[in-house]
């Protein structure tokens, strides 16, 4: 009778496998993607910043006499430069990082689109997500002292 048993659980078990990943995986899978997507979104807003700090070197160097010297970091070591040799290349580096963000956030949009879809094909909710859907399909919920107030959390993806 005990090999009957352990025969039908491993039955189970078998047959889960096959049926697709548990929700373990489902979960850790998710997660990952959604690491992706914020490493990605960081990474973006780095590249922002760097633009940004380009366009205000640009800026003041385009005042300056283009003869006067300017040092500028090269392999981790400072090499004299006149402002009229490093102007061009500031603003070459500049288009290239821009290039790359646009590149970076196109691929954002596709991990986004990804996620979506998992979300869907796994029907996977998150936190507070519940609560963004219940006032608009019923307010009798309110008078069940549900706490009708605002959802502090709602829109917000909680891991």
């Amino acid at each position: 009778m005990a090999a009957n048993s352990s025969s039908s659980m491993a039955t189970k078990s078998g047959g889960g496998k096959q049926s697709g990943p548990s929700a373990e995986q489902v979960v850790a899978n998710f997660q990952r993607m959604r690491q992706e997507q914020r490493s990605m979104a960081s990474k973006a807003a780095e590249f922002d910043m760097e633009i940004n700090e380009h366009s205000l070197v640009i800026d003041t160097l385009k005042e300056v006499d283009p003869s006067r010297k300017c040092f500028r970091l090269m392999g981790g070591v400072l090499v004299e430069r006149t402002v009229k040799e490093v102007l061009p290349a500031l603003e070459n580096n500049k288009e290239q990082i821009g290039k790359v963000l646009e590149v970076l956030n196109q691929q954002m949009q596709t991990k986004g689109r990804e996620l979506t879809e998992y979300r869907e094909r796994y029907n996977i909710r998150l936190v507070g997500e519940e609560e963004k859907g219940k006032p608009a399909a019923g307010s009798s919920n309110k008078e069940a002292g549900d706490g009708g107030g605002p959802k502090p959390s709602s829109g917000v993806l909680v891991s």
